[in-house]
C-alpha cells in the first residue's frame, strides 16, 4: 500500500502547476523569441536573464531568510524544465545558480550565506561551480588546484575548467587542495571566490556542440588570496560538500532534459499533423504514432523519475540525514534516465520533420545538440551508473 502514499510525496501540487503555467508563458513570450539568435551568435542570453530576474525565477531555490523565494527542489526543476523546453541555454542560469550556491546554503556559516545568497536572490549577482580540471573531470579527486594558509587569509592557485556562465557570474564556488596528503578524505575544502578578486581571470569561451548561449570556459587563480572567512564549512570538508551537491543538482539537470525532450516533442506533434505526404497528415501513419507513442511514455517515465527524486531532495533539505531516502541513488538515475531519454527523443524529433529537422530553420536540430550535454555533464551517465551500483536501495 506504500505506492500510493509515495505517489503523493512528489505529486506537483495546484501550486506548481500554477507556477508551470506562469513559467511556460513568461518563456515563450520573453526567451523563446531570442534562442535561435542566442544560439547562432553563441550569445549569453541577456533577455532570459532580464525576464527571469524582472520575475524572480533566477534562483528560486534561495531561502526566503535570504531575500529568495524559497521554492522547494520540485519547484525550482519546474522552472528550469519550462525554461529549457524553448531554451536550453537559458536554462542554466537557474540550474546553475542553483548548483554553485548549494554549497554555501548546505555547508557555509551564517556570515557567508547573508553576504552571498542576498545578492543572489535580488538578481545582483550570478554563482558557478568551480569543481572539474583540465587533468580532473570524472576522477573529481584529482584536482591539482590549491588553496594554502597564510595568517588570516588562503592563497589559491590553480586552473578549473568547464565552468558554466564563467566569466558572466560574480562568485564562484572553488574546490581546492587544502592538505594533499588526506586527498578527498578531508584533503579538499571549499572556497568561495569573487569574479573581481586579484589574480582571477578567465580563458576564451569554448567553441561547443549545443548549449552555444550559455559560455563556458576556464578560470584561472594566479595567488588569488581571499579572507579565511570565504572557505565554506569547515577545513577538509569541501569534496564532502561538492559530492553532496551533486546529489541535489543532478535532479535538476535531469528537469533539463525534461524540458528539452518536451520541447522536442511539442513541435514533432504539431509538424506530424500538419505536414502531407500520400495525400494524409503523416502523423495518421501508425509507423509515426508509434515513434510519437515510445517518445512520449519515455518522456513520462522520465519526468516521474526526476520527480520522486526532487522530492527525496526536498525531504533531505528539510533536514533529513537521507539514511532512506537514497538521494544519492534517485539522483543520479534522474539525471541519467531523463538525458538518455532526451537524447533518443529530440533525436525522432529531427527524424520525425526529415530533411526539414535537419535544418537551422526549424528549432529540433539545435534541441538534439543541446540535449547531448546533458548526458555529459554533473558526471557522465557511465559515471552515473558506477553511482547507482554503489548504492542501490
Amino acid at each position: 500500500m506504500a505506492g500510493a502514499a509515495d505517489f503523493d510525496l512528489y505529486r506537483p501540487s495546484e501550486e506548481h502547476e500554477m507556477l508551470r503555467d506562469s513559467v511556460r508563458s513568461l518563456a515563450e513570450a520573453k526567451i523563446a523569441p531570442f534562442a535561435a539568435a542566442v544560439d547562432e551568435e553563441a550569445r549569453f542570453p541577456q533577455e532570459a536573464l532580464d525576464a527571469l530576474v524582472a520575475n524572480d525565477l533566477h534562483a528560486v531555490h534561495v531561502p526566503e531568510s535570504y531575500g529568495g523565494a524559497g521554492a522547494d527542489a520540485l519547484a525550482t526543476c519546474v522552472v528550469i524544465e519550462e525554461v529549457a523546453r524553448v531554451c536550453c541555454s537559458s536554462s542554466l542560469i537557474p540550474a546553475v545558480n542553483k548548483l554553485g550556491s548549494l554549497p554555501v546554503i548546505l555547508s557555509g556559516s551564517e556570515e557567508l550565506k547573508k553576504k552571498y545568497l542576498a545578492p543572489l536572490a535580488k538578481g545582483e549577482a550570478m554563482f558557478s561551480y568551480c569543481l572539474s580540471e583540465p587533468d580532473a573531470g570524472s576522477d573529481a579527486g584529482g584536482m591539482k588546484t590549491r588553496a594554502v594558509r597564510d595568517g588570516d587569509h588562503w592563497v589559491l592557485n590553480g586552473v578549473k575548467r568547464w565552468i558554466t556562465n564563467a566569466g558572466v557570474s560574480d562568485y564562484y564556488t572553488v574546490m581546492a587542495v587544502t592538505d594533499p596528503e588526506k586527498k578527498t578524505r578531508g584533503g579538499v575544502s571549499a572556497f568561495v571566490v569573487e569574479k573581481d578578486d586579484e589574480g582571477v581571470s578567465f580563458g576564451a569561451p569554448e567553441k561547443k556542440l549545443g548549449i552555444k548561449g550559455s559560455p563556458t570556459r576556464e578560470v584561472y587563480l594566479d595567488n588569488v588570496r581571499i579572507p579565511a572567512d570565504r572557505m565554506i564549512g569547515a577545513e577538509g570538508t569541501g569534496f564532502a560538500t561538492a559530492m553532496q551537491t551533486l546529489d541535489h543538482t543532478r535532479i535538476t539537470i535531469a528537469a533539463q532534459a525534461l524540458g528539452v525532450a518536451q520541447g522536442a516533442l511539442d513541435y514533432a506533434k504539431g509538424y506530424v499533423r500538419e505536414r502531407k505526404q500520400f495525400g494524409k497528415p503523416i502523423g495518421d501513419f501508425q509507423g509515426v504514432q508509434f515513434m510519437l507513442a515510445d517518445m512520449a511514455m519515455k518522456l513520462e517515465a522520465a519526468r516521474q523519475l526526476t520527480y520522486a527524486a526532487a522530492a527525496r531532495s526536498e525531504r533531505v533539505a528539510l533536514g533529513g540525514d537521507g539514511k532512506g531516502e537514497d538521494l544519492t541513488f534517485f539522483g543520479a538515475a534522474a539525471k541519467c534516465y531523463a538525458s538518455d531519454a532526451a537524447m533518443e527523443i529530440t533525436t525522432d524529433a529531427v527524424q520525425l520533420l526529415g530533411g526539414y529537422g535537419y535544418t537551422r530553420d526549424y528549432p529540433l536540430e539545435r534541441m538534439m545538440r543541446d540535449a547531448k550535454i546533458t548526458q555529459i555533464y554533473e558526471g557522465t551517465n557511465q559515471v552515473q551508473r558506477i553511482v547507482m551500483a554503489r548504492n542501490l536501495p
